[in-house]
């Protein structure tokens, strides 16, 4: 629960977030800059491995290790960066420089110079390390803006919900813009159209977001970075919620990391993936107003727990299909798309319930960029594991063999299952643990 107003003036390192009713045009201005953050990430996880390893033959193994190395740095840096956001400088101004940074290093990643696996393998690092950076940033600072702009636990669902639903709508937009602007070149060949437009719409988004209100700051000195991350580190019911996160986080990456692999070689519906993607958004964004009434009827982890029970039933059949069951694996994902807008709106907003309990916002760009690291050790984990046990089993992009299909079936769809039911365990034992502290 939420720590209650004190009667007098609040004390120096409380931030006093303005209360319920912001408004829904401001909660649009606030989360337009979710587009471009969205659409970015989905050719980061999801295109970049196929477009690397599929147009420039850079091996599968080498893409993983390379991908586990560099999300795991930047994963370490972004809890340093969100304690370095909490020492006083304003979030949009962390957001204003870095987008432009973003926008260039979207470029340069799709758009390699250099030919062979060495240089690709090159090239790739030092564009992704610079999109990594500006990402985390910009994410960070966005999401903690988002936790300080109220105190009111079912505004800050709406805050989260409105900012998820616009991110949505970047992630749907980045499913099928690169197909379109590849034209007969597929895929492949738009994306680094795709990129140009991406910072565009990167400086357009940016331009909205800054006329958003800015949420008050704490006024205390700057306190050293470490203690930052060690103050939000030391919460036990925080860290029971990154256990939660971590578990359906990396549940939610696998697929993630091989859906046009999967989509590819076991339906063998090449040319499809945009829209089916396109879909599996879609729905989550029609079963963002269902979560959110859900969760303010009957509590946020509760319709999270609903949640995962529906996306586990829905799922599960994806491991059993095979090709031209493109009907069938359209509805897993509309079942399973459902699923996701309380993936999206509802754990944020309990982290800023979470932040809350203490009395202080003063750590959130810490709590965030704690957050904001275990978001990126599970798409570490999703890639540096799964993409080199596939190549171990003997699956390599393109290939029908069925026993290396069947793998990659398996590994895309039965394991996230059984990740998601640890994930709706852990979370359980959050919610006693929350009661118990309440």
């Amino acid at each position: 629960m939420v720590a209650p107003a004190a009667a007098s003036a609040p004390p120096a390192d409380r931030v006093a977030a303005p209360g319920p009713g912001l408004g829904a045009a401001r909660r649009l201005a606030y989360g337009a800059f979710a587009i471009p953050l969205a659409m970015g990430a989905l050719p980061l996880y999801v295109h970049l491995p196929k477009f690397y390893g599929e147009v420039f033959g850079v091996s599968l193994a080498a893409l993983g290790v390379l991908l586990l190395a560099l999300r795991a740095f930047d994963a370490i840096l972004d809890p340093l960066l969100g304690a370095w956001s909490d020492r006083g400088s304003s979030r949009k101004r962390l957001i204003a420089w870095s987008a432009p940074v973003l926008a260039f290093g979207m470029i340069a990643l799709f758009s390699p110079q250099v030919r062979g696996e060495g240089p690709l393998l090159a090239w790739m690092g030092a564009a992704l390390a610079i999109v990594y950076l500006a990402y985390s940033l910009a994410t960070i600072n966005h999401n903690a803006w988002g936790a300080e702009l109220s105190s009111d636990p079912d505004e800050r669902t709406r805050i989260t919900a409105t900012r998820e639903g616009l991110a949505l709508a970047g992630v749907v937009a980045a499913s099928v813009l690169p197909g379109i602007l590849g034209g007969g070149g597929g895929e492949a060949a738009g994306l680094p159209r795709f990129a140009w437009l991406f910072a565009a719409i990167v400086a357009a988004c940016l331009a909205v977001t800054l006329a958003a209100p800015q949420a008050p700051r704490a006024a205390e000195p700057p306190r050293p970075v470490v203690a930052g991350v060690a103050d939000a580190l030391s919460d036990g019911l925080f860290r029971r919620l990154l256990v939660v996160f971590a578990l359906n986080g990396i549940a939610a990456a696998i697929p993630a990391t091989l859906f046009l692999f999967y989509v590819a070689d076991v339906l063998q519906a090449e040319g499809r993936q945009g829209w089916l993607l396109a879909l599996y958004f879609v729905a989550g964004a029609a079963g963002l107003p269902m979560w959110t009434a859900l969760a303010a009827r009957a509590g946020k982890t509760a319709a999270w727990a609903a949640s995962m029970v529906v996306a586990v039933v829905a799922f599960v059949w994806a491991a059993l299909l095979g090709p031209g069951d493109v009907v069938a694996f359209a509805i897993v994902c509309v079942m399973s798309g459902a699923a996701l807008g309380a993936d999206l709106a509802l754990p944020p907003s309990i982290l800023a319930d979470v932040i809350g309990r203490r009395g202080t916002m003063r750590s959130t760009g810490a709590y965030f960029g704690v957050w904001t690291l275990a978001t990126k050790l599970n798409l570490a984990l999703a890639a540096g594991i799964a993409l080199p046990l596939l190549d171990a089993l003997g699956y390599a992009p393109g290939s029908r063999d069925g026993d290396a299909t069947l793998a990659l079936a398996i590994v895309y769809a039965a394991v996230p299952c059984l990740l998601k039911l640890g994930a709706l365990a852990a979370l359980f034992s959050f919610s006693a643990a929350s009661r118990r502290a309440a």
